[in-house]
């Protein structure tokens, strides 16, 4: 069982201070989510996380499994088992989804346990078949003309190809349909598992409809005001934040969407 741990997180952007203090802890076998209106800092955890050379952690620590990612380079975090799915992925012409996913694969296998074409591309058409995607996006050059559910679609496709030990998902629900919502919620629930954590970020109830949280955390103003279970997302939608607000007896400007 793996741990993630979030401690004491303070980020800065431009001097801006962003982060003021972030609290989480979070096991392989569990899907947290972490809900909060515009402008609270939802992104930037995820980015300060990963290593986003624009984000200045000033304070804190964000430690897998005792060792502290902040001190890694970006790949050594995603070949210490960190994944993040972005809201606007990039496009890389000059590299096939194919070949991108199996060097993501092999870059955290040692030399001696490469996988091989065969088991890939087995691997890959199983996959790509639960995500109702067409063979020839294999062959596309990454997210390259793709449209936005096509590229929402690839990251999780990248996710069930790469198998994190804890996987990031940052706002993989914004601008999907209801079809595509649900394809992408069939692909992250078919990695829960005990070897496997993730955290969603999102503003709406809808995307947990479909994908069940073990805890919910509520952000605001930079840091986690309250945790719950699921239920704490449902109270949230049908009160708002500022329902929310009162009942903490916060005083927060809430950024407007």
């Amino acid at each position: 069982m793996a741990v993630l741990e979030i401690k004491n997180l303070h980020v800065s952007i431009e001097d801006k201070e962003i982060l003021k203090g972030v609290d989480l802890k979070m096991q392989t076998g569990e899907i947290h989510a972490i809900m909060g209106p515009n402008g609270t800092g939802k992104s930037t955890l995820s980015a300060a996380i990963m290593g986003h050379p624009s984000y200045e952690v000033t304070e804190g620590e964000v430690l897998l499994d005792g060792e502290n990612v902040l001190e890694m380079e970006v790949d050594e975090r995603a070949r210490a088992g960190l994944f993040l799915a972005v809201q606007y992925p990039s496009e890389i012409a000059g590299i096939t989804n194919a070949e991108f996913m199996r060097a993501a694969i092999n870059s955290r296998r040692e030399e001696d346990d490469k996988m091989g074409v065969m088991d890939f591309i087995t691997k890959l058409d199983e996959k790509m078949a639960v995500l109702d995607m067409p063979e020839e996006m294999a062959e596309r050059y990454l997210n390259e003309g793709f449209s936005g559910g096509e590229k929402k679609r690839n990251e999780i496709l990248q996710l069930m190809m790469i198998e994190p030990t804890f996987a990031i998902l940052d706002e993989i629900d914004s601008g999907l349909d209801i079809d595509a919502l649900q394809v992408v919620s069939t692909g992250v629930n078919a990695m829960r598992g005990e070897g496997f954590g993730s955290l969603i970020i999102t503003h709406y109830q809808r995307l947990l409809n479909y994908i069940t949280p073990d805890v919910v955390h509520i952000m605001m103003d930079g840091r986690v005001v309250k945790t719950g279970g699921a239920e704490l997302a449902k109270q949230l939608e049908a009160e708002g934040y500022k329902g929310l607000m009162e009942e903490l007896g916060l005083d927060i400007e809430i950024e407007e969407d």
